[in-house]
């Protein structure tokens, strides 16, 4: 598949192990009773090895994720969230078991170095994506701000549409969650803040103008190395937001924030009653996203307005 002759993003069917995609019960147990000091006790257990017994750490869900392996980050704020509720029920039934997009080229400094970078994280994605079936989750997460290198939303959605067809498995992408995020405060005028340079930045706003939004002011902190992006320190995305987005000011109705590798869930948690409106951390409102349609509804504490409010 070609996108304006630009997006070499073909992704290959899936090949899931037929004993990890059946509806069977688990586990397949090999014999009908343990070994015991070498010698084997039949029956033991007083269970039926015929039905299936549910994972106890997974009672509700099994979530698979995928991020590139130089994001240090999404991992990191998702349990922070599930730690930081960690009396709430239905968050002791969920796991996420994290595969990586191997991009050994971080560097972002210009226009080839993104193409390059592009390149490398389309083709190790269907490998990702494999071993990620491996653990045989119930539900996918694409854990990458994809408008930093792919143009608009026709390119980003027809990838993650792509994606989601060949593994038959129902994903949160970004920019269907920040969508569904932003529709829910009937938000129109955004700020937008991100890691990117001058390019990332031009087509996350063409993303979200076809989304439908006025992007009214954007902040792109120049990162030019992915890894990087998680040492961004927080004063600087503060002061970025304070008085350069300017809610007020501007009329924002919400603050977005891209890119899966900067931290932003404790700046959005302090600056939120400050500037009045929600600021939509991307691995929050991921992870809520996520948890929503699958139906788990708990309001969170620590997790910015969004688990709060919706």
């Amino acid at each position: 598949m070609m996108i304006n002759n630009l997006l070499p993003c073909e992704i290959k069917s899936v090949n899931i192990d037929p004993i990890l995609s059946r509806k069977e019960a688990k586990p397949v147990f090999s014999k009908d009773g343990v070994y015991f000091n070498g010698k084997f006790i039949k029956n033991y257990g007083d269970i039926d090895r015929n039905r299936n017994y549910d994972d106890p750490l997974h009672l509700y869900k099994k979530f698979g994720l995928i991020i590139p392996a130089t994001n240090t980050t999404m991992e990191k704020e998702i349990w922070s969230v599930l730690i930081n509720n960690h009396d709430v029920e239905s968050l002791r039934g969920i796991g996420f078991h994290t595969s990586n997009v191997v991009t050994p080229k971080p560097e972002i400094h210009n226009k080839e170095d993104i193409e390059r970078y592009k390149k490398i994280f389309l083709d190790g994605l269907q490998e990702a994506v494999n071993t990620a079936t491996l653990s045989a989750p119930d539900y996918m997460i694409l854990g990458m701000s994809l408008e930093h290198i792919l143009y608009g939303i026709d390119e980003v959605s027809t990838l993650a549409e792509d994606v989601k067809l060949k593994t038959g498995l129902d994903w949160t992408t970004c920019h269907e969650a920040i969508d569904s995020a932003l529709n829910k405060y009937n938000a129109n005028n955004i700020g937008i803040i991100t890691p990117f340079e001058a390019q990332g930045n031009t087509s996350t706003k063409k993303m979200f103008n076809e989304l439908g939004y006025n992007v009214v002011a954007d902040v792109g902190l120049s990162c030019g190395n992915t890894q990087h992006i998680a040492h961004i320190p927080d004063r600087l995305k503060e002061k970025a937001i304070l008085e350069l987005l300017d809610a007020k000011g501007n009329g924002l109705d919400a603050v977005v924030q891209c890119g899966t590798n900067m931290s932003f869930i404790n700046v959005a948690e302090r600056l939120e009653p400050i500037v009045g409106v929600p600021i939509l951390s991307i691995n929050a409102v991921v992870l809520w996203h996520a948890l929503r349609v699958n139906g788990i509804s708990d309001k969170l504490i620590n997790s910015t307005r969004i688990f709060r409010d919706h």
